[in-house]
């Protein structure tokens, strides 16, 4: 289209430095903090094998993002390679389920924040939940507005902090979790295939967070170079913290601890665990380290929210004056939109079922992006084809292990979307 060629570009900035810590300061808050209690408490010791599972299945995706962004480096990430690649309304399936999933997700991102945070200062049930996940809301979407650079120096200080505190978790768990392993992590399979198949969908999006290296594409240095390196340091670094974390976790204290915690009103499984090994003080740690990663991973989200609207506008797809930018850095309105839908879904959001439905749209939006990678010429492709045919496979396969009502409600969600886009489609032409 025309007004494609005269677009202002964001400026590229992001170094293999930099777009590595984005990708960590996505990935590392809400799933290793909260999600693996959820997961333990549904396939006992199992989530270990759920962890490995779902750890191929994001390395899958997040290789095959990593060469279509390379190749296409535009803010957007699927719903860019879905246009490309695919068709226009695959591409605009996939963005669909982008601002769905990670709008939930950035709103579950806030709640944990205020639950660590008020947990922590004894000011639980004092009806300041709510507001308290708000005001990080409006926080962060300040400092997005401020500019990347000052984003992505505020990222850098959040994931080492929550790095240090993770670090501590596996020091100071690690002595018991060999003197109680045998105990704690027999029997190993305390369900079924099922259980492990949905504890493996719901950790996926654990590691989910390289997909911001990929919707940043448009702001990375030499993206052919940046983006796949990023992608990979980033995954194997989170590999090798979630196993660690899992394993300690589990053979110091057992699932029933772990699993428990999430039925809780507020989840903090981490946090449990080290109270129950050496006491209240290395909770509060912990509880640092926890607040730091959900407010990393909101921060993220909404960087990542805000580019898929500024590229979803470009095409029209959402209303064209979502798509002006501040300085050819910022898009303000995009950032504005997304802080506002994520504060309206604090109001009214659960965090287990907002986690599950994370977990439904974010596989179906990485079923596209390995379509799409399938669809790359040779030239073009930096990794073996089985790679796409196997992250296909195994997101088309687990986005129906969540509940039941889940998949219903996402599916029909992408019904409605489909409507708004033959909606505007029919009102442009006319």
């Amino acid at each position: 289209m025309s007004h494609r060629t005269v677009t202002p570009q964001l400026r590229r900035e992001l170094g293999v430095l930099g777009a590595t810590m984005m990708g960590l300061g996505s990935i590392i808050g809400t799933g290793v903090f909260v999600s693996i209690g959820i997961a333990a408490g549904i396939a006992g010791p199992g989530v270990i094998v759920a962890l490995a599972l779902a750890a191929f299945v994001a390395t899958c995706n997040g290789l095959n993002s990593a060469q279509l962004a390379a190749n296409h480096a535009v803010s957007g990430g699927t719903y860019e390679y879905g246009y490309k690649y695919l068709n226009p309304w695959l591409g605009f399936t996939a963005g669909w389920m982008f601002l769905l999933a990670k709008t939930a997700s950035a709103a579950t991102a806030a709640l944990g924040f205020a639950s660590y945070l008020l947990s922590t200062t004894n000011f639980i049930g004092s009806g300041f939940f709510v507001p308290t996940a708000l005001i990080a809301v409006a926080i962060l979407t300040g400092i997005v507005l401020s500019g990347l650079r000052r984003s992505n120096l505020i990222n850098i200080i959040i994931v080492s902090v929550t790095l240090l505190s993770l670090c501590f978790f596996v020091v100071v768990c690690l002595p018991s979790a060999i003197a109680n392993s045998a105990e704690n992590l027999t029997p190993f399979f305390t369900g079924n295939t099922a259980s492990v198949l949905q504890a493996t969908a719901l950790m996926f999006v654990a590691y989910t967070g390289y997909g911001r290296i990929a919707t940043m594409g448009e702001e990375a240095k030499e993206p052919r170079k940046t983006i796949p390196r990023a992608m990979v340091v980033t995954l194997l670094l989170t590999m090798l913290l979630y196993m660690a974390v899992g394993v300690v976790g589990i053979g110091a204290v057992g699932t029933d601890v772990l699993g428990k915690v999430t039925q809780q009103t507020q989840a903090a499984p981490l946090e449990v665990a080290v109270r129950n090994v050496i006491g209240s003080s290395a909770g509060v740690v912990l509880a640092i380290g926890a607040m730091t990663a959900m407010l990393g991973v909101l921060l993220n989200l909404i960087l990542g929210l805000s580019r898929m609207v500024l590229a979803m506008a470009r095409r029209r797809d959402l209303p064209g004056f979502l798509a002006r930018l501040k300085n050819s850095t910022t898009p303000v309105l995009a950032v504005l939109v997304v802080g506002i839908a994520i504060a309206l879904l604090v109001l009214i959001g659960n965090v287990k079922t907002t986690w599950s439905f994370s977990a439904f749209n974010v596989l179906i939006y990485y079923s596209i992006t390995n379509l799409a990678a399938l669809q790359l010429p040779n030239h073009e492709r930096l990794y073996p084809k089985w790679l796409a045919w196997a992250g296909l496979a195994s997101c088309a396969f687990l986005a129906f292990w969540v509940e039941q009502q889940i998949w219903l409600v996402g599916l029909a969600l992408i019904v409605v979307g489909l409507i708004w886009r033959t909606l505007v489609q029919l009102l442009t032409k006319n």
